[in-house]
């Protein structure tokens, strides 16, 4: 006998019991091939794709009044952290999911929500501070930046919202402030940063413009060093894959040198010997007349960015 198509109202996502018996379908057909079982009482056609967004969804029908929270909220704002699995939820119910795949923490005061590619998620700044404790110090910083880069908070919203409070998590957040840039805009940008500045070399500026010697602009650098003229630059995978942009880059790069720039690029494949990526930026410092002492990568350098 061929199989009951899938009623319209359960057709494009996941689905409870209940929601299931409304629009006809017995709890013995929800267990056929037609549909999937993602999470005990909660299903999903069996045509539609499982991804991070649908298995996120059908994790808030297990708990009544549920919001996404800690690494899984960080990862629907885009910074992607560790396994997808367990999804993270929060709730104000006495009620612990105990499903697997699902951890849920309680909490006692009302959660500030915000609602992101469409399900409720704490907000940026308890997202940073309920992270705090489960990542690095520089994943904290990147996922801090990543925040304020796209305007979700900024640098004095976060700090006033860590130093007001007593949360776990608000601590760590109230030591990593003072290493936070406003002007980073990307999570790679903060990391080369970070990596160059624990070394005890000079700090560049995030995103400066760049001017030549007649004072017109020539360029904006991703990590500039205006008093030596160096740009420090990271290229991701779009830069590696699109042709338009790599063309532009060059001419980008061309005119910077012609302006009396050095341009180090730093590429994904660079980060597998971070510590040269660092003594790169010293002997172009060097070069250019910074007299400091050497990079300083000792162990904690090297826990840091393992």
């Amino acid at each position: 006998m061929a199989s009951l198509p899938v009623p319209a109202a359960l057709g494009s996502g996941p689905f409870t019991t209940a929601q299931a018996r409304a629009a006809g379908v017995s709890a013995d057909r929800v267990r056929g091939p037609a549909y999937r079982t993602l999470f005990r009482g909660v299903y999903l056609p069996a045509n539609v794709p499982v991804t991070f967004l649908v298995w996120v969804t059908a994790a808030l029908l297990t708990t009544r009044g549920a919001v996404v929270s800690h690494l899984t909220a960080l990862r629907l704002y885009g910074f992607a952290i560790g396994p997808e699995r367990p999804v993270h939820l929060s709730t104000r119910t006495s009620t612990h999911s105990r499903h697997d795949g699902i951890t849920t923490h309680r909490r006692l005061a009302p959660i500030a929500v915000r609602l992101v590619q469409g399900v409720p998620v704490t907000e940026p700044n308890r997202t940073i501070v309920d992270i705090a404790t489960k990542v690095t110090l520089v994943e904290l910083v990147q996922a801090a930046e990543l925040m304020i880069h796209r305007r979700l908070t900024t640098l004095d919203q976060l700090a006033e919202y860590a130093i007001a409070r007593h949360l776990d998590g608000v601590q760590r957040v109230r030591r990593v402030l003072p290493l936070l840039r406003e002007g980073a805009e990307s999570v790679m940008e903060t990391l080369v940063r970070l990596m160059i500045v624990f070394a005890r070399l000079p700090e560049p500026r995030c995103n400066a413009d760049i001017h030549d010697a007649d004072g017109r602009f020539v360029a904006r650098g991703d990590l500039v060093y205006p008093a030596w003229r160096i740009v420090v630059e990271y290229d991701g995978w779009y830069h590696e894959r699109s042709a338009w942009q790599r063309q532009h880059d060059t001419i980008r790069r061309e005119l910077l040198e012609a302006a009396g720039w050095r341009v180090i690029v730093i590429s994904s494949g660079d980060l597998t010997d971070k510590p040269e990526v660092v003594r790169r930026v010293h002997r172009a410092l060097t070069a250019a007349g910074y007299s400091g002492p050497a990079p300083h990568l000792n162990a904690m350098w090297h826990a840091w960015f393992r």
